[in-house]
């Protein structure tokens, strides 16, 4: 695949660097670096990535067959891996129907190439602070029926929004228009250490030119969530949501941890 016009693939993009965590192919030198440069900081972060794309497979499985939800909007989708949300999902009922959104032209480019026969799939290349235009896009549009429920989930991307992007606010916006019966997933990267917090956030923010936000903590997450009422188990490490005997092994450090949860959206 020929890169979109105008990306700079010596900027390393958190998408490329996720998938280069997860052993994908679709990253760039600057991408394995900037992990390898983490890496020495926060040596948990493989672990981290594996365990996290273990509960998104784990939470849309457990969406779709436990809960009935047959609508999925992935609000910072990053690029396509093994078992994405509509692989699960629709695994679980073929007519699930799932839109994908993300502000990264490969991620559009290579989740569009791959969906072309999916009928009921689609990627929006789209900021995922931009509610209005998202719930008024095509893709959403076409895919989405808002008279019946919805699962927006927000897994390992509110670290990517700044404070002053308001992630909170960007989570009541999108749970304000959701349907009677919807659910959402809330997960961001949290640390107990200030020390962790301020250098992965200023790496991060450095390496990605601004596209970054920051590893916050679980009060943060916690804030984040006020527009639901949370499933069990509550807010949780993701690798002890719903755990299964098939996931990746525990963290063996704890420099820092993915931290959020599942809810419905209240009335």
């Amino acid at each position: 695949m020929s890169l979109p016009y105008g990306v700079d693939v010596s900027i390393p993009s958190v998408a490329r660097m996720y998938d280069s965590l997860l052993g994908g192919r679709d990253n760039y030198p600057a991408d394995r670096v900037a992990c390898d440069e983490l890496l020495q900081q926060v040596p948990s972060m493989r672990e981290l990535a594996l365990n996290n794309r273990q509960f998104l497979r784990r939470v849309v499985h457990t969406l779709a067959e436990g809960y009935g939800i047959r609508q999925f909007i992935d609000h910072g989708s990053g690029l396509p891996a093994q078992d994405n949300v509509h692989e699960v999902a629709q695994r679980v009922d073929p007519a699930c129907r799932v839109v994908y959104i993300d502000n990264d032209p490969i991620v559009r480019a290579m989740g569009s190439a791959l969906l072309e026969d999916n009928a009921h799939t689609a990627v929006l290349e789209a900021d995922m602070r931009d509610t209005d235009a998202i719930f008024a896009s095509e893709p959403v549009q076409n895919l989405i029926d808002l008279d019946e429920p919805v699962a927006a989930l927000f897994v390992s991307v509110l670290h990517c929004i700044p404070d002053d992007s308001g992630p909170g606010n960007l989570v009541a916006r999108v749970a304000g228009r959701l349907p009677e019966g919807s659910m959402m997933v809330v997960c961001q990267l949290v640390s107990d250490s200030p020390e962790v917090r301020d250098f992965v956030t200023r790496y991060m923010d450095e390496q990605t030119q601004g596209h970054w936000g920051r590893v916050r903590e679980k009060a943060d997450v916690a804030s984040f969530c006020a527009p639901l009422d949370l499933v069990d188990p509550g807010l949780t490490e993701v690798s002890a949501w719903r755990s299964a005997n098939d996931d990746v092994p525990a963290q063996l450090t704890w420099e820092w941890e993915e931290y959020g949860g599942v809810g419905f959206v209240r009335g």
